[in-house]
Order: structure tokens, then C-alpha cells, then sequence
């Protein structure tokens, strides 16, 4: 029998023979705590790739060297959600720097595709595979941000990755369940061939090996000769973009229906450019171009950032106003967004205060209707990494492997991200040769001002989850700058997520005034919602289509060259957070 003694003090001075007493420590402020450190803070899609990012710290690396070490990981044990012939949308922060560069990571459509082409061979219809097939980014994307802004060989960040396909690893519930659901909606034999081994599907406790994809990095691995680190990545990416493996790329998607040459593959390079931003209280917030939704974060925050939203993130007015702020953002998407190499997209005018004050005037009490700004499942990962020195890396690896078939030789697919594009003449998205579609994965990196003699301080956040992704990333920031949460509190807080809209993949289903909430917010606020017009439809608490914030930041201003790192992880999926 447990005694509790009447008097609190007598047990908090008897050491460890007391006894209980309710309430004497306060109860935890989320499911998991904020990950603390002042050496680096991590958050990866997968506990195996936040582990490879802090190894790679451990070992002297910066956090670019760990971002692209677990990014390529991700490729290897995310399956379900990332691909190495994927796209990875990526910012860069330099420590020192109050500039964010983005690295572009989506490839383009080959310079044969045209929209009339494509409705004549396949007509209103995207099928899955070749013919909607883009020039993979993910590995340029990658070997860019290394040679620019990383510090180590391509060998010595790819080396986890070639480990963890050759020798595999061990399939946890969650990935299991989602291979078993998406190679038992495909008839590709390549891909059963990898994930349904002996034809059977993987169970929880199964390894995993991928020894096509492993020889394709150790093929790269070879290739890294040069006089310099730069001009051995170079000639890596050459390895990939211009070799054996480039034929084998086109020739698998011409054969599959779909616009792709050799010379597609070998003209390719990665974009690298500094990030559009817009100042959103104390917070410099960067986020990738329109050749991704990133600037709805942007144009929703700077609606939002002078409004009143009222008691905290569970009142009614605070989901209305966040909800119609992003409304008007994703309305935007529909009227402006698409590359901005090919059209003439006015991405300072977006962001322009004039342009955002009109905007917010639409805001009433009322919710607006779909596309108030117009006249007239697939998924994603996502990693940050901050290390001591400031330097910070945010990425969206993605592209499922139930959008196209595994290359027969090479363990990895190329990339169904034209899925992304329009087939509307005149459309901003519209599909066209050597374009990029507008994609939804939009990693984020925001600065805030440090102490007199300091660095500034940093904060890496990301989502996965399509259309949710830039909503999710909008309320998780808005909790820690507006609510005060703590970072693991602002991941795990209720969530909400319109869809008044066109969805951003092919067809484009949109649904009026539809809004999802989550069932952890009270009834009477979704009866006020109601109210106010918007359709509420319950969602489950912890919804996994409800997206996986994560987010690595300092928890105050750098001193003295120290720096206090904090990392949190939405349970909703199954990122991990780490620190040292």
C-alpha cells in the first residue's frame, strides 16, 4: 500500500522512500518533450534519419553534410514517402549569413512534352508512370547544396544510406502498412520485386534491402574523382545526369508513354537563387519560390501577422482568420503560381504590403467564398537540421513509389511530379517543355535578430502532407510566435485544414467551404465555425492527413557564440526529433 502523507514537505525532503502526492510536479506540456541541445537539434521523417544526421554532426560535419546524408537515408527507409529519382525542394542558411538561398530540386518536363502532345496521346487524363515523369531533382538538389554549402565528400554522406539499402533494415508497423497499401494498388513487377519479396507483403519486424538502389549509389560513389571537393561532386552528378544511368532513365520513360531524352537528363542543372521573404513580426520567414507553394506561408502569415485573432488557437475567430487567411493564399496559387524561369510571376508584388492589405480586407466575419482572389494521397517527407554554428538546412524530400515503377536495375523511380501541372491552356501551372510544376512540398527557414554582438537567431520548419503542408507549417509557426507554445506544444496542438480550392494534384478536385477540424477542439468552436459559414467536418485527433510538422530553432538569442537548439516532432506521423 502507497502512503500519502497529508503534508507535501515531509515527502519532497524524504528522498526516494516518500510516497505520492498528486499535482507536486506539473503534469508535461505535450506527448513529448522539446529536444534540447547547444550543438545541434535535428528533426528527420524517420528515427533512422534523424540518427544519421546526428552521426554525421558527431563526426565534425556542418548541418548541409548531415541534411544531405539523412536526406538521401530518407530515400532508403521512406520509401512510402521519398525517392532518390524524387524531388527535394531545399533551403540553405550559412551561419553568419541573413541570407537564405533555395535549392531548387524539382526537375522538368522534357523538351518534347507540349500540352497538345500530351492530351493527344493520353487526353484529359494523367495515368500514373512515364507519362507523368519529370528530370529527377532530388540528386542535384543534393550534390549542389554539398558542393556549395557542405563540407564533406559525397562518399562520406552517401556512405549511411549505401549501408542501409545494401544491408537493410528493419521494417517497423507504420512503414509495413504503408507499402502493403500501395504496392497492392499497382501491377508493377519491379517494384513488387523490392517490396513484396517471395510475393508477400512486408510485415513489421521484415528487413528491407534494396541492393539495385545501393549499387547506384556506390556506382555515383566511384565516380567522385577531381582536383578539388567541388569538381568531384560535379563529377558525380555527370555520373548520374549524363552516364548509363541517364539512357536507363529515358529510355524507361519513353517506354512508358512519356517525353524524355538523354539530353533532358544531361542539360539539367539545379537552380540555387536567394529565397523570397516577408517579415512576419520579429521573424524574417524565407520559403521556395512559385515553382512551389511556399509563398502561400509567406502571403498567409503576412495577412495574418497585424490581426487581431483572439483568445489562443482554440477560439473560433483564430481558426476563422487563420483559415480564410490561407484561403486567400492558396486563391492566389491558383491565379499566379508557376515557374518562375518560364512566366513572368511578380513574386515581389505577392509579397507587397499594398497587395497583402487588400487581401486582408476581404477578411469578415463571414467565410469567403472558393477562389475569393480569381476573376471569373500522396505524401512527402521532411527534414531540418541547425547546428552550433547557425548554419541550417530544411528540405522536402518526396515523390511516392506508387506514382511510378521502380527503374528495372536501378532500385529508384523517376520522378511522377508532372502530376503537379495543369492541363488548362493559359494556366500559370499549365503543363510545358523544360517547365517545372508547381509542387506542393515548401520547406521554411526564418530569422530573427540576436543579441547586439551575436549571430542571429534560426529556425528550420517543414511539413509533408500536399496541400496541408503549407496550412500545417502556417499554425504550427503561429502557435510559438502567437501562442506562446513551447515548440513540441506547437506541433501537437489541434489543427485544422481547408479545402476551398483547387487541389494541387491532377484533377484538381476542390470542395466549397469545406473544413476539416480536428476532434480535440471543443464543440462549441466548431459549432461557431459552422456559424460563420464554413462546412466543419471532424477529423480524428492526431490525423495523419492533418501533416508532421517539425522544426529545429534556437530557443533564445545566440550568446557568447553558444547557442540553445531545441527540436520537436509532430507524433501525427513518424518523424523523430534529436539534439546533442
Amino acid at each position: 500500500m502507497v502512503s500519502t502523507p497529508d503534508d507535501p514537505a515531509a515527502v519532497r525532503g524524504s528522498g526516494m522512500g516518500g510516497g505520492v502526492v498528486p499535482g507536486l510536479f506539473d503534469p508535461p506540456e505535450a506527448m513529448r518533450p522539446t529536444v534540447i541541445g547547444d550543438r545541434a537539434a535535428v528533426v528527420g521523417g524517420h528515427h533512422l534519419t534523424t540518427q544519421v544526421a546526428l552521426e554525421v554532426l558527431a563526426a565534425g560535419g556542418n548541418a548541409v553534410d548531415a541534411g544531405v546524408a539523412a536526406s538521401i537515408a530518407s530515400a532508403v527507409v521512406q520509401p512510402d514517402m521519398c525517392n532518390l529519382g524524387g524531388i527535394a525542394p531545399i533551403l540553405v542558411r550559412r551561419a553568419g549569413q541573413a541570407t537564405v538561398h533555395e535549392v531548387g530540386g524539382v526537375g522538368v518536363w522534357g523538351r518534347e512534352a507540349s500540352l497538345e502532345g500530351f492530351l493527344a496521346r493520353h487526353g484529359t487524363r494523367m495515368p500514373r508512370g512515364g507519362p507523368i515523369a519529370i528530370v529527377p531533382g532530388a540528386p542535384g538538389a543534393y550534390l549542389e547544396s554539398l558542393a556549395r554549402f557542405g563540407t564533406w565528400s559525397f562518399r562520406d554522406v552517401a556512405a549511411p544510406a549505401i549501408e542501409l539499402a545494401h544491408e537493410g533494415f528493419v521494417v517497423d508497423h507504420r512503414l509495413a502498412h504503408t507499402l502493403g497499401t500501395m504496392v497492392d494498388g499497382v501491377d508493377w513487377t519491379s517494384t513488387r520485386r523490392v517490396y513484396q519479396p517471395d510475393g508477400q507483403a512486408l510485415r513489421a519486424g521484415d528487413r528491407l534491402v534494396q541492393r539495385d538502389l545501393a549499387g547506384v549509389l556506390q556506382q555515383l560513389v566511384e565516380a567522385e574523382h577531381g582536383a578539388s571537393r567541388q569538381e568531384a561532386i560535379e563529377a558525380v552528378r555527370r555520373c548520374f545526369y549524363e552516364g548509363e544511368i541517364a539512357q536507363r532513365i529515358a529510355a524507361a520513360v519513353t517506354d512508358d508513354g512519356g517525353w524524355m531524352t538523354p539530353d533532358d537528363l544531361a542539360s539539367y542543372r539545379t537552380e540555387v537563387a536567394p529565397a523570397p521573404a516577408r517579415q512576419v513580426g520579429e521573424w524574417s520567414v524565407h520559403a521556395t519560390s512559385t515553382w512551389s507553394q511556399g509563398l502561400i506561408v509567406l502571403q498567409a502569415l503576412g495577412i495574418v501577422d497585424p490581426m487581431e485573432l483572439g483568445d489562443g488557437p482554440l477560439d473560433p475567430r483564430w481558426i476563422h482568420v487563420v483559415t480564410e487567411a490561407l484561403k486567400l493564399a492558396f486563391s492566389e496559387r491558383e491565379r499566379a503560381y508557376g515557374d518562375p524561369s518560364v512566366i513572368d510571376v511578380d513574386v515581389a508584388g505577392l509579397l507587397a504590403d499594398d497587395h497583402l492589405t487588400a487581401l486582408r480586407a476581404r477578411i469578415g466575419e463571414a467565410a469567403l467564398p472558393n477562389l475569393p482572389t480569381v476573376p471569373n494521397h500522396r505524401s512527402t517527407t521532411y527534414l531540418c537540421v541547425v547546428d552550433a554554428a547557425g548554419n541550417a538546412f530544411s528540405c522536402a524530400p518526396s515523390d511516392t513509389i506508387d506514382g511510378a515503377p521502380l527503374i528495372e536495375g536501378l532500385g529508384f523511380m523517376c520522378s511522377p511530379r508532372g502530376v503537379q501541372s495543369r492541363l488548362v491552356a493559359g494556366h500559370p501551372n499549365v503543363l510545358a517543355a523544360g517547365k517545372r510544376p508547381c509542387i506542393t512540398p515548401a520547406p521554411a527557414i526564418a530569422l530573427a535578430p540576436g543579441e547586439a554582438d551575436d549571430d542571429q537567431r534560426v529556425w528550420a520548419f517543414g511539413c509533408p502532407g500536399g496541400d496541408v503542408i503549407v496550412q500545417a507549417m502556417v499554425q504550427g509557426f503561429l502557435h510559438v510566435t502567437r501562442a506562446g507554445m513551447t515548440p513540441q506544444e506547437a506541433v501537437e496542438a489541434p489543427r485544422s485544414a481547408g479545402f476551398s480550392f483547387p487541389g494541387g494534384f491532377h484533377p484538381h478536385p476542390e470542395a466549397s467551404g469545406v473544413l476539416f477540424v480536428e476532434d480535440r477542439v471543443p464543440a462549441a468552436t466548431m459549432d461557431a465555425l459552422r456559424a460563420r459559414g464554413h462546412d466543419v467536418r471532424p477529423w480524428p485527433g492526431y490525423e495523419f492527413d492533418a501533416g508532421s510538422v517539425q522544426m529545429a530553432l534556437d530557443l533564445r538569442a545566440p550568446q557568447g557564440g553558444r547557442r540553445v537548439l531545441g527540436a520537436a516532432a509532430d507524433p501525427r506521423r513518424s518523424a523523430y526529433a534529436g539534439a546533442r
